[in-house]
């Protein structure tokens, strides 16, 4: 089954994108936006250039049931983890395949292929986190202080 974002040999991204990623809000210090319903979504959403992130890419996906992936890829420099929202599928990094599901999370490394297909009789919904691998510095609580502010939630 071919997929909503299916692609040729072009090497053109921009006929994998769905340009649904709305500003809601903008500050100073940060970008609110929303790639709307998740239920209905359908195809890849990159909102990277929305927010105006600077440490990494993060996409939506969707796969309809029986469909894959219409491509193999591999990056030279970023890592990348995916967490499944919904649905089922099985997940093929070089020649390995294993199954996912519903709060799997997939770490990719650099330099090898990977692909997913949905194997549910409902959609696989996804979000993609894409990183340069090695570059997490600190994080949780070493990257964090307790500050303290008014709250006006």
């Amino acid at each position: 089954m071919k997929v909503a974002f299916r692609r040729k040999v072009n090497k053109n991204p921009q006929h994998l994108i769905m340009d649904n990623v709305k500003i809601l809000d903008r500050g100073e210090r940060y970008t609110h936006a929303s790639a709307g319903s998740l239920k209905s979504f359908e195809g890849k959403q990159f909102v990277k250039d929305a927010t105006g992130a600077t440490s990494c890419e993060i996409s939506f996906g969707t796969l309809p049931s029986g469909a894959s992936v219409p491509f193999f890829h591999s990056h030279k420099e970023n890592e990348e983890n995916y967490i499944i929202l919904s649905g089922e599928g099985k997940f093929q990094i070089d020649n390995d395949v294993f199954d996912v599901a519903e709060g799997s999370v997939v770490r990719v490394a650099t330099n090898c292929d990977r692909n997913l297909r949905c194997t549910s009789s409902s959609p696989m919904t996804y979000i993609c986190i894409q990183a340069r691998e090695g570059s997490l510095g600190g994080y949780t609580m070493t990257d964090a202080e307790i500050t303290q502010r008014e709250n006006l939630l």
